[in-house]
C-alpha cells in the first residue's frame, strides 16, 4: 500500500511540474521565442555585415588599382576622374589613399603648390591615422625644398624630427636639406649630424648624410 502510495505521489508530482511547465511556457514562450528571433537575426546580421563591408572594399580596391594603372600608362586624367570619385563614395581606408595619389599626380603634373597644399591638408585631418598624415606631411615637406623655404618645411615636419619619432630620420634629413638650400650650413650640418649619430638611423640616411657633411666642410664656410 505505501508503494502504491509513492508511486501515486510520484505521479502527481510529475503531473504537476508538467502543468507548471506548460503554464510557464504559456506565459513566457513569447519573450523565449523573441530572445531567441533576436540572437539568431543579430548573428545573421553580423554576417551580412560583414559580407557587405568585404564586398565594398574590394570594390573601392578594384577602382584604386584601375586608377593606378591609368596613371602608370599616362592616363592621368582618367586617374584623377577615378581617385576623386573615390574620396567621396570609396570605403575603409580608400578615400584618403586616392587624396594621398591625388596629390602625387598633381606633382607629377608640376603643380607642386597644390600637391604641397594636399598633402599639408591631409596632414591636418585628425580623422585620419596619424601613419598617413605623418607620412602626408613628410611628402608635403619634400616637396617644400624645392619650392618653399625653410619655415614651411619646418612648419611640417620639425614635430617628427624628434626622438621619439619613427619617421625623425626622414625628418631630419628633409631639414637638413631644406637649411642647405638655404644657405644656412650650420642648421643643415646640424640635422645631419644627429642622424649619423643616431645608431638606430637606415644605412642609407647615414650615407646620405655624410656625404652632406662632406659637402658642407668642403665648402671651407663653416670654421
Amino acid at each position: 500500500m505505501m508503494n502504491d502510495n509513492d508511486s501515486f505521489i510520484r505521479e502527481v508530482n510529475e503531473e504537476l511540474r508538467s502543468e507548471q511547465m506548460r503554464s510557464i511556457w504559456r506565459r513566457f514562450a513569447p519573450f523565449i521565442i523573441g530572445t531567441a528571433v533576436l540572437i539568431v537575426v543579430g548573428v545573421a546580421g553580423s554576417g551580412i555585415y560583414q559580407w557587405w563591408e568585404t564586398k565594398q572594399s574590394s570594390a573601392s580596391g578594384d577602382r584604386y588599382l584601375t586608377a593606378i594603372k591609368d596613371a602608370q600608362e599616362n592616363r592621368a586624367d582618367d586617374a584623377a576622374k577615378d581617385l576623386e570619385a573615390l574620396t567621396k563614395d570609396g570605403f575603409g581606408a580608400y578615400p584618403v589613399l586616392a587624396r594621398m595619389r591625388l596629390a602625387t599626380l598633381k606633382a607629377e603634373k608640376g603643380d607642386a603648390a597644390a600637391a604641397v597644399s594636399d598633402f599639408s591638408a591631409i596632414g591636418k585631418d585628425q580623422s585620419i591615422p596619424v601613419a598617413i598624415r605623418n607620412a602626408a606631411r613628410l611628402r608635403a615637406a619634400w616637396l617644400l625644398v624645392d619650392a618653399g623655404t625653410y619655415d614651411q618645411v619646418a612648419t611640417e615636419v620639425e614635430e617628427l624630427a624628434v626622438p621619439s619619432s619613427a619617421m625623425r630620420h626622414s625628418a631630419r634629413e628633409t631639414l637638413g636639406l631644406a637649411a642647405y638650400k638655404a644657405g644656412d650650413l650650420a642648421k643643415a650640418r646640424d640635422w645631419f649630424q644627429l642622424i649619423v649619430d643616431d645608431s638606430d638611423a637606415p644605412s642609407g640616411a647615414t650615407s646620405r648624410a655624410r656625404t652632406m657633411l662632406g659637402l658642407i666642410v668642403a665648402s671651407g664656410k663653416l670654421s
